[in-house]
């Protein structure tokens, strides 16, 4: 009877019903993917796309009964069998070593590091003597010392000699792969070159000419608009963002305005509507047109068509991909005579976005987006009927839709935002207050007439009023950041609170009925487990150079540089504001020789060494205390200890990690699987250079049975991006 009652209320007597929430159907396939410990091989797919045709069959033969129920399992298996075609489709070589040497290619993008380095990427690429088999489709190069001998341009080809390596996998296990993005970015090689990168073919001349009209503008607006401003204005018209330096970029960043740099769907939308909105309404002035043709159309037409133009000359990333298709749907529903906002329109653009990119749905820009979006959405046509908006001053209403936006949208993207990026921006809402209007009312405003009176030679004015608006929101920027307690540090949430959140969250939005309001509890549940979520006593960087303690004062690193890539998103994961240098200054950690030995609770020892003279002395280490991680090969320093570290590394790979118990009366010890007893006597734990090949990064925690031991490997699973699903 409530499975019953469940499809009734699915239904509510209307055979749409199922729209809003066929987003969240797909993206469970599509979730239940990237969740999968090993790749699906093609009796998996062969099955679920069975499984969806027999749905889809059966949905519609019993439409009126259960319909609904066999319509959201055929979305499930499309999102699965879609995400799998995806990961298949982008798949090409991936460096499987270090190399060293010539790298030839064409450039494809420029963009900047975290270290502010320009970086490019390549395609068409060629590395010396290496079977052109084995050459990844797209590498990754940041250029680093004096460069003044080459000035890059997408489809001129360079040469440089420099370092490559393979994508690194999570920085801890369940940490962001990188693995999995570059898999789908077809990046299968990243590095750096000190040396100098000569050009050795320029760009011909026809080709990628929007590319070159796009850099050709952010040329000319940044000689138009000087400094930061200019940079700023060349981001948000063009894309191109390498001319932002890092200070006001993290001004933004901590004061939660950084989304305005990014072309998404506020540009997308301030943009388009405001065309379509002058169009409609210098139309309307002329009463032939007005009277007899439909102008609402063609204003939609119009919008769409800059909206294409925009996504175009933006470089189409997958931001403004997903922003103009939410802007797309809108605007066809205009031409349809359909009303342009609602969940369906919402929930028709997330399976657009879906069907071309799956991936994204793990990505913090497509949950934020449509977080964003629906709550809006939903939150707006409940207020439209509302007596006391609709009797507001005009202004008024203006002013009370702004905070309102504003707080909603903050509020709906907020989880997303603390467990993506591990802060909360304190003021976001004042700078958000302060700066959103004056992007629409000015800036974009002033964008398009600049580009309506540029032919005319008359642009100077309205670059004038841009760059005020500009100045303004980075002097907001600026000042917010520098408050006193501006961001507060969050620790990373445990897998799966992020889902309840988000299914907390659309019951509350896309049920009907008082029974809505249930969706707070698993909101709640999330919070509370994520409120009372534990980090790693111990982390092991994927180098073997660099090991963390957990300590009362926050975790305590064994040195204060090198690696700082890693050091910085475990502290960001702990929600440590501290950098790396002061984490290093925290005890914890002993010298012990050329390394650090450390005291576990339970009575055992540890000792870390990172480097070449460090792993000399591995073979005492190993006799004096119970745990050994170095960073060095075993075989090229002890090679009579290498069964050991073949051993640990084999235990290691377990999926469900291990526990090691020490060694019983200081003579052997045993490591237990927690799958399965497999003791083994050895003389202590030896954590080496083969072992963390095979496991990457790895993470320690205190147990009642011993010490938990799991890898980032083992949570990553066997993929295709990992090398071991292909």
């Amino acid at each position: 009877m409530r499975l019953w009652h469940l499809i009734n209320r699915l239904q509510q007597g209307q055979r749409g019903a199922l729209m809003p929430w066929s987003p969240v159907f797909a993206g469970l396939g599509v979730a239940w993917y990237f969740g999968l410990r090993a790749e699906p091989g093609w009796p998996v797919y062969g099955a679920a796309l069975a499984v969806a045709a027999v749905s889809l069959h059966l949905a519609w033969r019993w439409r009126d009964q259960a319909g609904p129920i066999f319509a959201a399992l055929c979305l499930v298996a499309l999102g699965l069998g879609l995400a799998g075609l995806r990961a298949h489709l982008v798949a090409g070589p991936v460096l499987d070593f270090r190399y060293y040497g010539p790298i030839e290619g064409r450039i494809v993008a420029i963009d900047r590091s975290a270290s502010d380095a320009l970086r490019l990427t390549l395609d068409q690429v060629v590395l010396d003597r290496t079977d052109p088999a084995r050459v990844p489709r797209r590498v990754r190069v940041s250029l680093h010392g004096d460069q003044q001998w080459l000035v890059p341009e997408p489809g001129a080809r360079v040469m440089m000699t420099g370092h490559l390596s393979p994508p690194e996998g999570p920085a801890e296990p369940g940490g962001f792969d990188f693995q999995r993005h570059a898999w789908f970015l077809q990046i299968g090689a990243v590095g750096y070159t000190r040396n100098p990168a000569l050009l050795l073919e320029p760009r011909p001349g026809q080709a990628r000419p929007l590319t070159h009209l796009r850099l050709d503008l952010s040329a000319t607006i940044q000689a138009r608009i000087p400094g930061d401003a200019g940079a700023f204005a060349a981001a948000v018209l063009t894309g191109d963002r390498s001319g932002l330096s890092t200070g006001p970029l993290e001004d933004m960043r901590r004061s939660n305005i950084a989304h305005l740099l990014a072309i998404s769907g506020l540009h997308m939308g301030l943009l388009t509507g405001f065309i379509y909105a002058a169009l409609r309404f210098g139309l309307a002035l002329i009463p032939a047109l007005a009277l007899v043709y439909p102008i609402r159309k063609w204003a939609a037409l119009a919008a769409l068509s800059a909206g294409a133009f925009y996504l175009a000359l933006s470089g189409g990333n997958v931001a403004t991909e997903r922003a103009f298709i939410q802007v797309a749907v809108m605007f066809v529903a205009v031409l349809l005579d359909r009303r342009a906002i609602t969940l369906r329109s919402v929930a028709i653009a997330a399976l657009i976005v879906l069907a071309h990119r799956p991936e994204t749905l793990m990505g913090p820009g497509f949950q934020m987006s449509f977080a964003a979006t629906t709550a809006l959405v939903a939150v707006f046509n409940a207020l439209r009927d509302r007596a006391w908006l609709s009797g507001l001053p005009v202004w008024a209403k203006g002013a009370a839709a702004l905070v309102i936006s504003s707080a909603v949208a903050g509020a709906a993207t907020a989880p997303f935002s603390a467990a993506h990026f591990n802060q909360i921006a304190v003021y976001g809402l004042v700078a958000n207050l302060l700066t959103v209007p004056v992007m629409g009312s000015i800036v974009i405003p002033a964008a398009v007439f600049a580009a309506v009176l540029w032919p005319l030679g008359l642009e100077g004015l309205a670059f004038w009023v841009m760059e005020q608006g500009l100045v303004w929101i980075l002097a907001v920027a600026h000042h917010v950041a520098d408050l006193p307690g501006a961001t507060r540090a969050v620790m990373a949430p445990p897998p799966g609170v992020l889902g309840l959140i988000t299914l907390g969250m659309l019951l509350v939005i896309l049920w009907r009925g008082r029974a809505r309001m249930l969706g707070l509890a698993p909101v709640a549940v999330a919070l509370a487990i994520w409120s009372g979520a534990d980090r790693p006593d111990l982390l092991l960087s994927s180098s073997g150079r660099l090991a963390g303690v957990l300590a009362p004062e926050g975790r305590a690193l064994t040195k204060p540089r090198g690696d700082g890539f890693v050091a910085g998103i475990w502290l960001e994961n702990d929600g440590d504001p501290a950098d790396q240098e002061a984490a290093a200054s925290r005890p914890g950690w002993q010298v012990a020789g050329t390394g650090h030995s450390l005291a576990l609770p339970d009575g055992q020892s540890l000792w870390h060494g990172g480097g070449r003279r460090a792993a000399r002395e591995v073979a005492e280490a190993c006799a004096r205390h119970d745990i050994v991680l170095m960073s060095e090969p075993l075989e090229d320093f002890w090679p009579d200890l290498l069964p050991l570290g073949r051993a640990s590394g084999d235990l290691l790979s377990d999926a469900d990690g291990l526990i090691w118990q020490g060694r019983p009366g200081g003579a052997g010890g045993a490591v237990v699987s927690l799958a399965r007893a497999a003791p083994a006597e050895f003389p202590c734990l030896l954590i080496s250079g083969e072992t963390l090949r095979e496991t990457g990064a790895i993470a320690m925690e205190a147990r009642d049975r011993g010490l938990r031991i799991t890898s980032a490997r083992a949570r990553q699973g066997a993929r295709l991006w990992t090398g071991a699903g292909q």
